[in-house]
This record gives structure tokens, sequence and C-alpha cells, in this order.
């Protein structure tokens, strides 16, 4: 059984495919599940207050995102907590499972191939490289 796990949700079409596999697990009442999402950086990090995220432009309000979490939060028959931070995707999904002590990493993976993947990199491949737990890459359809 996996006492802490993580999983990170970036609003896509995937976040329904992540949950549905999150589902899947047998999640006991003891079991704690931190539902991430991590707003890109900007490059204006210098100016950025740690694990407070900050918007800019056309981006996604803070409060949708914080909304939608919360949905996917009523629905877990579990401990569960909301972590909403600014950075780099793959560096801060780790980062947080090193915090909460993660045994799991649930992640979507948007399927990018060929030079779009060199291009944009995979998120899920970086974190699945550096994470100290298991880390479950669910793919979309």
């Amino acid at each position: 059984m996996f006492k802490t796990i993580l999983v990170a949700l970036d609003g896509s079409q995937s976040t329904e495919q992540v949950m549905e596999a999150l589902g899947q697990f047998r999640l006991e009442s003891e079991t704690k599940v931190i539902l991430s999402h991590v707003v890109p950086a900007t490059g204006y990090e210098f100016e950025l207050i740690a694990d407070k995220p900050h918007i800019y432009g056309d981006e996604v309000p803070y409060r949708h995102i914080e909304k939608l979490l919360e949905s996917y939060q009523e629905k877990l028959p579990c401990q569960s907590e909301i972590e909403i931070v600014t950075g780099d995707v793959a560096e801060e999904i780790v980062r947080l499972a090193n915090i909460y002590h993660a045994d799991l990493i649930v992640i979507g993976c948007r399927g990018l191939t060929g030079l779009k993947r060199i291009l944009e990199g995979s998120v899920s491949s970086q974190v699945v490289g550096e994470a100290v737990c298991s880390v479950l890459v669910v793919k979309g359809i």
C-alpha cells in the first residue's frame, strides 16, 4: 500500500485520465494524496516569493486551478492536500514528492514524439529520471 501519493495535474485532457488511474488504486483512509499543479515559471523568477504562484498574461487564473483541484479532492476517499506552486514543472514535482516523502508520483504524458519532444522536452521523462520514488506515467489516448 502507498502511504503518500503525489498526483501531478496540469489541467489538460490527460488530467481526467490521471485521476482515473489514481482511482484504480485501493486508497485506504490512511493514504494521503497530494493533488499538485505547477504554474510554469515565466522568466520573472527573481521577483517571486517561494511557493506562491504568480500568474502573468493570459495564463489560467490561480483560482480556476484551485477550484479544479478542490473538485477532485472532494471525490477522494482519503486524506488529501492541494499544492499549487510556480517554477520548473519537473523540478517542482520532484521537490514536492521529496517534501511529502511520497511513495508514488502519478503524472500524465502528452505523448510528444520526434522533434516536438526534443524541443519541448518531456516532463514525465525528467520526473522518472529524477524522482527517488516510483512514478506512474499515464499515457494519453
